[in-house]
């Protein structure tokens, strides 16, 4: 497979959770980032989860708190958020923080729990026309035009009056697994963005030639795109209990090996258990040990 050459970066997947003691847990994962020189945190964003507190709010939060970090919903939820709002909204995160903010884009899924609060159910290459359309409403929502208007299947804007504009340029990152939509990806966006459990080490060859695919259909460089992966696992001080399961050594092997084997450039760890701790070796242990292996395999 292909290494891509860009930069290695760490983030983290904090649980988003509502109840006082999750609350606690969330603030000090995110102190563990923060101090331990990661570079991202990751906020899931289901509004259906009665247990979670809404993504957005949290992500003004979270900037608020913090000085470094930058916050990307991990993905936005497209059926239970018009584009243009969320146009807007990024945007103004971005300018809020001074330019920490990226936004992690999906088409949707649970769609009955979609449907309970009054979106609309999409079947999947209707959900993916209206992700493709998105891409499109917010980029013009972020343009220096005085008006913009866009005629689509699912979205339009009529006249709609851009801004504000964000302090630097927000990148899109996608959420996607389907053949069309990852050579659509290579089109038009500025970064993948799947999680382990579901675009398997195994799996990721075949999805890159097709990002790569699209991004030649454009004249794009492939190397442009963020290649960033959702990982859950625990560092352990013992034995190997499989992938991402395992002491500092398999882990800084393992992740090496996606970057320079598997394309990947970006890992946003969601701890399997203890999540403070996990974080705060992850940062510590991991992320230093996997940028130096890199940078020595690169020469």
């Amino acid at each position: 497979m292909t290494d891509y050459g860009r930069d290695v970066a760490f983030g983290v997947f904090p649980t988003p959770s509502a109840d006082p003691d999750g609350l606690r847990t969330l603030w000090a994962v995110v102190a563990a980032a923060e101090h331990g020189g990661l570079e991202f945190a990751g906020i899931q964003d289901h509004p259906y989860q009665r247990a979670h507190l809404d993504t957005w709010t949290l992500m003004a939060a979270v900037l608020a708190r913090t000085e470094r970090l930058r916050v990307f919903p991990d993905v936005a939820n497209l059926p239970l958020r018009p584009p243009a709002i969320i146009a807007t909204s990024a945007a103004s995160l971005d300018v809020l923080s001074g330019g920490r903010f990226e936004l992690g884009l999906g088409a949707g899924a649970f769609w009955d729990a979609v449907a309970a609060m009054g979106g609309r159910a999409r079947a999947p290459r209707e959900a993916a026309d209206a992700l493709l359309e998105a891409v499109e409403v917010i980029r013009l929502m972020w343009s220096d035009a005085r008006s913009v208007r866009f005629e689509g299947e699912h979205y339009r804007l009529s006249g709609a009056r851009p801004g504000p504009a964000p302090v630097h340029g927000i990148g899109i990152w996608l959420g996607v697994l389907g053949p069309r939509l990852l050579r659509a990806l290579g089109r038009t966006a500025d970064g993948w963005l799947p999680s382990s459990g579901y675009a398997r080490p195994d799996q990721l060859a075949d999805m890159h030639a097709r990002i790569d695919a699209g991004a030649a259909e454009a004249g794009r460089d492939p190397a442009s795109i963020r290649r960033a992966y959702n990982v859950w696992g625990t560092i352990t001080d013992g034995s190997s209990g499989g992938f991402l399961e395992g002491p500092v050594d398999q882990w800084v092997d393992e992740l090496t090996e996606l970057v320079l084997e598997y394309g990947m450039d970006t890992f946003v760890f969601g701890p399997s258990a203890d999540p403070v701790a996990q974080v705060s070796r992850f940062a510590a242990e991991v992320a230093p040990a996997v940028r130096e292996a890199v940078r020595a395999e690169r020469g």
